[in-house]
């Protein structure tokens, strides 16, 4: 069953997952640290433990990361009319800028100013995952640091220095760690 906050309303999630929405580019990496701070933080609705676990079941689930971390957090939040209120909120800043991009694109790809914002704001988006990703390790890694550690090293160096599709160093890092916490529940 799921602990539903009274504390929200629908309209609230609405309103918080359209603004962040509408305002936030890069895609759901660069969300996921303006949802955490919203509802972890800010409204300390969602603890970091579980915001963690929602970023790791938004990853794995099929669909874009922003759309599914908002949709859990509504759910988390709301239950089902949570997670369809924050699934329209997050879907609708993005039909309304690909309408209008769709008619004034021709007349403003190649403005220079356009241009050199399109550059600065990819920079921007570069900092705001690494510290996300500084931010999840964090957490993540609190309880088993040097296995995380190890496991993290390994995953960076066979993707940085082989030819190996990212799925297969994901499902190897996720089957060491399946197998490293059987063994510890084990003994």
């Amino acid at each position: 069953m799921i602990d539903i906050d009274k504390n929200i309303s629908c309209k609230s999630l609405f309103l918080s997952f359209f603004k962040i929405n509408a305002v936030t580019f890069g895609g759901g990496y660069t969300i996921v640290p303006v949802i955490r701070d919203e509802f972890v933080n800010k409204r300390k609705i969602i603890n970091d433990s579980e915001m963690l676990d929602i970023i790791a079941v938004a990853q794995s689930g099929p669909g874009p990361m922003a759309i599914n971390t908002s949709m859990l957090v509504g759910y988390r939040t709301k239950g089902i009319k949570g997670a369809l209120t924050c699934i329209f909120a997050s879907v609708l800043p993005c039909i309304i800028v690909i309408s209008i991009m769709y008619y004034i694109y021709s007349s403003i790809s190649k403005n220079p100013w356009i241009k050199s914002a399109l550059e600065c704001m990819s920079g921007a988006i570069s900092a705001i995952l690494f510290i996300n990703v500084y931010q999840m390790s964090k957490i993540a890694l609190s309880k088993h640091k040097l296995f995380g550690s190890i496991i993290f090293l390994f995953s960076f160096l066979v993707g940085y220095f082989t030819n190996i599709t990212v799925i297969f160093i994901i499902i190897a890092s996720g089957l060491l760690g399946l197998t490293y916490y059987s063994i510890l529940k084990e003994a």
